[in-house]
């Protein structure tokens, strides 16, 4: 049986960064998407990056889309929430900075357990796997037949991260060939099914993991760690962030050197690893 791992405050929680996105939007596939390109625009390392629950829209998504493209890969931001991502307002309204919880008050942590619920619930539904996947599925096989593009990896951030490793798997084979990417990277993935998301897997997948993740607990981790290791055929790694939590890799602090320096090396662990798999 698979266990789900679910969602918390956590993912309701993070920094706004500072900078100006320096891609463009356009329409493909039907979707609004931001596109990065590298320098001389070439195709032929495509990467599609799959936000967080707070969308295509937030900054932060956009300047590391940016940092991939510089990196040498033609890099998609698309809308796969259709509008409908949660508000960046509630990067501050719903939990304050991970550093500042200690001075909480038991009632104001109360508040913030209330909303999560409140605010995630409905939307999760409305944006389940039956939902989202065919889009992401859709968006990858329009890629597919976009001239000049190539091999194609996914990068994945919490809601997201998940749907990398559902890429993974590979093209799905009822009816016909659909979706699935040619590597794979997730980081603080959420909303788990362990094992049912890892026995599929059949394409290189990172996974960038926290230790202080409030959704993936030690025990959870280590189950992860187990079914990979399983899978010898799957090129594989796992790098663990210590006292790291859950966003660290899109929505760290950057006013703390510790965690600027994990985020830092999160992106560099994708970027290497599309480097090596896209090649």
């Amino acid at each position: 049986m698979s266990e789900n791992i679910g969602m918390s405050s956590c993912c309701l929680s993070g920094a706004l960064h500072e900078g100006k996105p320096t891609g463009r939007v356009d329409t493909i596939g039907g979707l609004q998407t931001y596109i990065s390109e590298p320098r001389g625009g070439a195709k032929t390392k495509t990467v599609v990056f799959i936000s967080d629950i707070f969308g295509w829209e937030f900054v932060n998504t956009r300047l590391l889309a940016d940092e991939y493209a510089r990196a040498g890969f033609y890099t998609y931001l698309p809308d796969f929430h259709q509008g409908d991502s949660i508000p960046i307002s509630f990067l501050q309204n719903v939990e304050p900075p991970l550093k500042k919880q200690e001075t909480l008050t038991v009632a104001e942590k109360a508040t913030n357990a209330a909303v999560v619920p409140a605010t995630l619930g409905p939307w999760l539904i409305k944006h389940r796997e039956a939902v989202s996947k065919p889009l992401i599925d859709g968006f990858i096989n329009t890629l597919r037949m976009t001239p000049g593009t190539d091999r194609i990896g996914v990068i994945g951030f919490c809601w997201g991260g998940r749907y990398a490793i559902l890429q993974a798997h590979g093209p799905s084979q009822t009816p016909g060939e659909v979706g699935g990417a040619d590597a794979a990277f997730a980081a603080h993935p959420s909303l788990l099914a362990v094992p049912g998301d890892f026995d599929p897997v059949s394409k290189p997948l990172s996974l960038a993991l926290g230790t202080k993740d409030s959704l993936l607990d030690e025990g959870t981790r280590g189950k992860i760690i187990d079914l990979l290791a399983k899978k010898t055929e799957v090129e594989h790694e796992i790098r663990l962030y210590e006292e790291q939590v859950h966003g660290f890799a899109l929505r760290s602090d950057w006013s703390s050197e510790r965690d600027k320096k994990a985020m830092d090396e999160a992106t560099r662990q994708g970027i290497e690893w599309m480097d090596k798999y896209l090649a």
